[in-house]
């Protein structure tokens, strides 16, 4: 593969000096490469997950079982997309002899994104799920620092009412590649 400048020193969309570990809520949002849609379909404003959608609900609501100190809120699986709440709870060192490191926003979507891929790349060998090219996800993801209740709040109605809106929604799409 030849170097391509643009290609290859895209500009990083995080808050320039912003500690991504630090203890607090984050909304996050995962998009299908090309906006497939893979994970389900709306029907009469409602989110009918297939398979593949049940198991990326089943990958999020297991995070906060499988690392300390994160917690999963309000989440919505969508036809193409993912968003979700994560609060990050890193506080003192606990009673380990070598603490753990912490987790950091970006540690916890890696996370999410790769054991997704895996289990949705099985899914394709064993259950004839739709084969997807080249990625799973797209390279990067949206977040928004929460900052307050009233900011929480506003963000659950908005992940609530996610499929309720879906064809206004910006990554809408009927491209089921099919």
């Amino acid at each position: 593969m030849s170097y391509d400048s643009f290609k290859h020193h895209r500009r990083s969309i995080r808050l320039k000096d912003y500690d991504y570990s630090q203890s607090g809520a984050y909304f996050i949002t995962c998009c299908v490469n090309s906006q497939i849609c893979l994970f389900g379909k709306i029907k009469h404003d409602k989110i009918h997950l297939n398979d593949a959608g049940i198991m990326i609900k089943k990958v999020w609501m297991e995070l906060s079982e499988n690392y300390p100190g994160i917690e999963t809120d309000a989440f919505v699986v969508m036809p193409n997309h993912f968003h979700g709440i994560v609060i990050l709870n890193n506080v003192g060192a606990g009673p380990r002899a070598c603490p753990k490191s912490k987790m950091t926003l970006p540690d916890v979507v890696h996370r999410f994104k790769s054991f997704t891929t895996a289990q949705y790349r099985k899914g394709v060998k064993t259950q004839y799920w739709e084969p997807f090219i080249g990625k799973l996800w797209q390279r990067n993801y949206y977040e928004h620092i929460v900052r307050n209740d009233e900011d929480l709040n506003r963000i659950r109605e908005y992940i609530e009412n996610n499929p309720r809106n879906w064809v206004n929604d910006e990554n809408y799409s009927n491209n089921t590649n099919q």
